[in-house]
């Protein structure tokens, strides 16, 4: 497979959601090449697009849930599992309704709906996310672990081991994961839990709709007013929960993966660690120098109005016109901040990292011709992230690239890093103003 695929017809679906138990309306439809997978909730007014990634995870027990904003979708796993079973790369996934129907706690509805709508290849290659080091979490008796793979696609084994007094016996499963493989081996299996997460989740407010016949609950003798379609049925549907956590990487993965006992939280902490290894990876393929500045400082102070001491940039020392600025900034223990934040220990404060990326995000927006004379003002932040703390002796180094530039608004992309290592990231959108007259 190693064309990106879309569907080639649209298809609904419609059913009750497995927690909430509300009605809920889903719509695939095809979407362009490197558009990725993509929710649009249509509970409102105007439709929110959700990319399905791990940057617009909500925190949920139990289940992988989304939200940008008020907008949100629940219960989206098992949708996105028959998704990359299938190898889809590209989709457009409309949802009226809070979250995704659940038919019989499985991906198998979806997967037939899919195959239904069918497939179509698209003129673009497939973007493999290839794990390039071993990375390994652990939490409370569970682990999970991504390992190089020379081989493309995805590679699990999975143990399932509640114990020796457990109602569930130890189950463990190793799979490549193909359309063939998922399709026959793991889209039918169900939901699970045990007798007593049954009652918490009751007494929760959550399945109160459900039977013994719509999700498979074990006691003490197996499951309740039900049977198993596999003896292993509760490890298959583990990675199907796996592979639908996996798939908000964005991308398909290129790796071995190990887990026991892993839940979703564990599964999305270890997305994070993949995509932050890989970006940690590519800042180290850069070439580390240091230019005569393209801006000294001196022409930075024509550009913007900010004066000592808060001033964030030393110089330019790249600006692609309209497109991309890198800049630096020198931290030094002289900064007049570090004598309160803080004694003894001084650390500079987020906000003064994130001004210096939001001024070094005005500099690549003056270099528009319709914003001459005209002052970048904050509007908006969104995806700010911190990743390492900032000390006297480090040397910023500042990134800026533009999303979105118009005559009145600026949208730019920014990140500071110390080396190869990300310092912090953010979406910033300006207001373009009127500079005061000198």
């Amino acid at each position: 497979m190693s064309q990106q695929r879309t569907i080639h017809n649209e298809i609904e679906i419609c059913g009750r959601g497995l927690f909430g138990g509300e009605e809920a309306r889903v719509r695939f439809r095809p979407a362009e090449a490197d558009s990725g997978i993509v929710f649009v909730c249509a509970n409102g007014q105007v439709p929110v697009t959700i990319p399905a990634r791990v940057d617009y995870l909500a925190s949920r027990p139990r289940r992988t849930s989304l939200r940008n904003g008020t907008a949100g979708v629940e219960t989206i796993e098992h949708c996105l599992a028959a998704v990359a079973g299938l190898g889809i790369d590209n989709l457009r996934i409309e949802v009226s309704g809070t979250e995704l129907p659940s038919g019989d706690g499985s991906s198998q509805h979806f997967l037939d709906a899919l195959k239904q709508a069918g497939l179509t290849e698209q003129q673009a290659e497939k973007r493999f996310l290839k794990v390039t080091e071993p990375i390994h979490l652990a939490r409370g008796g569970a682990e999970i672990a991504a390992l190089p793979c020379d081989e493309p696609g995805l590679h699990i084994i999975y143990e399932l081991d509640y114990g020796p007094q457990g109602p569930i016996g130890r189950q463990m499963l190793s799979i490549d994961l193909t359309p063939e493989t998922f399709e026959c081996q793991l889209a039918r299996s169900r939901t699970f839990v045990t007798d007593l997460e049954a009652q918490q989740l009751r007494q929760a407010g959550l399945g109160t709709h459900l039977t013994y016949q719509d999700i498979l609950v074990f006691g003490s003798e197996g499951p309740v007013q039900n049977e198993v379609r596999w003896p292993d049925e509760c490890v298959r549907h583990k990675i199907v929960d796996l592979i639908g956590d996996l798939a908000l990487a964005g991308r398909p993965l290129q790796a071995r993966v190990y887990a026991r006992r892993s839940g979703h939280s564990l599964n999305h902490e270890l997305v994070r660690s993949i995509l932050a290894s890989l970006e940690a990876a590519e800042l180290a393929r850069k070439p580390k120098r240091i230019n005569e500045p393209v801006l000294d400082i001196r022409r930075i102070q024509r550009i913007l109005p900010h004066r000592y001491p808060f001033l964030m940039l030393d110089r330019v020392i790249e600006l692609q016109e309209e497109v991309r600025a890198v800049a630096i900034k020198n931290v030094t223990i002289n900064e007049e901040f570090f004598q309160g934040h803080y004694a003894g220990h001084p650390i500079m404060p987020g906000v003064l990292i994130l001004e210096a990326m939001a001024q070094l995000g005005g500099v690549l927006l003056s270099q528009k011709l319709e914003h001459t004379g005209k002052v970048a003002v904050l509007l908006s932040l969104d995806k700010v992230k911190f990743r390492r703390p900032v000390v006297p002796g480090d040397q910023l180094i500042l990134e800026a690239n533009a999303i979105r530039v118009k005559s009145r608004t600026g949208h730019v992309q920014c990140s500071a890093r110390v080396g190869d290592e990300m310092v912090a990231e953010a979406d910033i959108k300006f207001m373009m103003v009127d500079a005061d007259p000198v």
